[in-house]
């Protein structure tokens, strides 16, 4: 990987399998915003960051220094991670051989455990539209301002604060009194996030089940996206009627990468069930 300094951009050359619209605005993550040049826009970390990928391949992060692109983007976006090894030893499976063909440059985004948990339990039976209006109100309110008229998402301190009445207010509806007390619980040290992060598959998802508010939707969706368990396979309404066509469970090829199979099998369901 060819990192390069262009007066304040950062440029990475030649970056393989990454589409930003497959990977920015497929559910996974709500803080994301196409623009009219097809550059994306959003706040992860703190940062305020807009990424276009060129023609060629490279990856340009625009006014960014060096110090956030190596102590966050570059995680975030994990790039060290080899995904065209990764999606050739998927497409040993027909199913996933011609997805990956179709959609191929989807990526997990490693995010941080609060957003993520936070964001998942707010996307209970909720559309992404909605959820995206809701995290857009709930960081206007009440996060930090880092540029004009962007926002970080709230620290648990600043949210531990509020009533289920407050996070209703939001339009949180019925998850406002899982949010209030999760907020609580995590700065009130009750929860601890990096513990459980650093726990097997299984114990991890055990915490999390023992959350207010999560269920296992819920807990394998944090687990993947915001705890970087690439073994996690969320199960929702369309990975259910896909796993119709796995009656004999998933194939070996799959084995530690299941969550980044999960993305594709789920976009492919997406467009095509």
């Amino acid at each position: 990987m060819k990192i390069l300094i262009d007066k304040n951009d950062i440029i990475v050359e030649g970056v393989a399998c990454l589409d930003l619209a497959l990977t920015l605005d497929c559910g996974q993550a709500f803080r994301w915003e196409k623009q009219d040049d097809g550059s994306f826009s959003g706040v992860a970390g703190g940062y305020f960051l807009n990424i276009a990928k060129r023609g060629n391949g490279d990856l340009v992060f625009k006014n960014t220094t060096k110090d956030s692109f190596d102590n966050f983007f570059r995680n975030y976006f994990d790039l060290d991670k080899d995904y065209e090894k990764i999606c050739q030893t998927l497409k040993e499976d027909p199913l996933l051989s011609s997805t990956i063909d179709a959609y191929y440059g989807i990526r997990i985004l490693n995010q941080e455990p609060w957003e993520a948990l936070c964001s998942f339990i707010i996307s209970q039976n909720n559309n992404v539209s909605r959820i995206k209006r809701i995290i857009t109100r709930l960081c206007e309110t009440y996060g930090d301002e880092i540029c004009d008229g962007w926002y970080a998402f709230p620290r648990a301190e600043q949210l531990a604060a509020l009533s289920a009445e407050d996070f209703e207010a939001l339009g949180c509806g019925y998850r406002a009194k899982y949010l209030a007390k999760f907020a609580k619980d995590v700065d009130a040290g009750r929860i601890d996030l990096d513990k459980i992060k650093s726990l097997p598959l299984e114990e991890a998802r055990g915490e999390l089940l023992n959350i207010y508010g999560v269920g296992v939707k819920v807990a394998d969706c944090a687990l993947l996206f915001g705890f970087q368990f690439y073994s996690a396979f969320p199960l929702d309404v369309w990975m259910k009627r896909v796993m119709e066509y796995y009656p004999e469970g998933l194939p070996p090829c799959f084995k530690g990468v299941e969550g980044i199979a999960q993305q594709y099998l789920f976009h492919w369901a997406r467009n095509n069930l």
